[in-house]
């Protein structure tokens, strides 16, 4: 009986063993993941509050003059797009108010206006659909980039393509590649 008792134990206590090596890479693997992506989601949310500060987290300095840049040159496009559709918009609508205290300060005739004012409303929608689509890549390239940090690009690794031929089925002959990935 004593004998019985001390089995018990001892597959307990392995059990626990187990158990705990288990719950322990479980928590490593974890623990990884959640340094890798959670570096990847802190440099996205960066980079949608601030656009930007995703790639000064990420210290790819250099992106940020460009993301300004281009988001400042669609600004000042779009703004100045805006501007000339609100003027053209405001001398069609004096042409056709039928007020004579409202002029129309242009040469242009009602249906010159009516195509200036869309012309200018076209370029300004262009301005603010390519301002979002730069705000999206720059979310975007911050997060890549968050992910790509972890990666191995060391001399460790290694591609062996090797003919290779053997008897197969029936002794015939087989032949053909293989692809061996070393990770050293």
């Amino acid at each position: 009986m004593l004998f019985t008792l001390i089995c018990c134990t001892t597959y307990a206590q392995r059990i626990d063993t187990v158990k705990t090596s288990a719950v322990d890479t479980v928590k490593a693997k974890k623990e990884t993941k959640k340094a890798i992506y959670g570096t990847a989601r802190k440099a996205a949310t960066l980079s949608a509050i601030i656009p930007g500060a995703g790639q000064a987290y990420n210290r790819q300095y250099w992106k940020m003059p460009v993301i300004y840049a281009a988001l400042g040159g669609l600004g000042y496009w779009g703004y100045s797009n805006y501007k000339n559709y609100k003027f053209y918009s405001n001398n069609l609508r004096a042409e056709n108010d039928g007020d004579p205290n409202t002029l129309n300060t242009t040469r242009y005739s009602s249906d010159q206006l009516i195509t200036e004012k869309n012309y200018y409303k076209k370029r300004r929608d262009i301005a603010i659909i390519v301002g979002a689509l730069v705000y999206v890549v720059n979310i975007i390239d911050a997060n890549v980039a968050a992910h790509l940090k972890t990666f191995d690009v060391s001399d460790d690794l290694s591609l062996q393509i090797k003919p290779y031929s053997t008897l197969g089925y029936n002794n015939k002959l087989q032949t053909g590649l293989t692809l061996k990935l070393n990770f050293k």
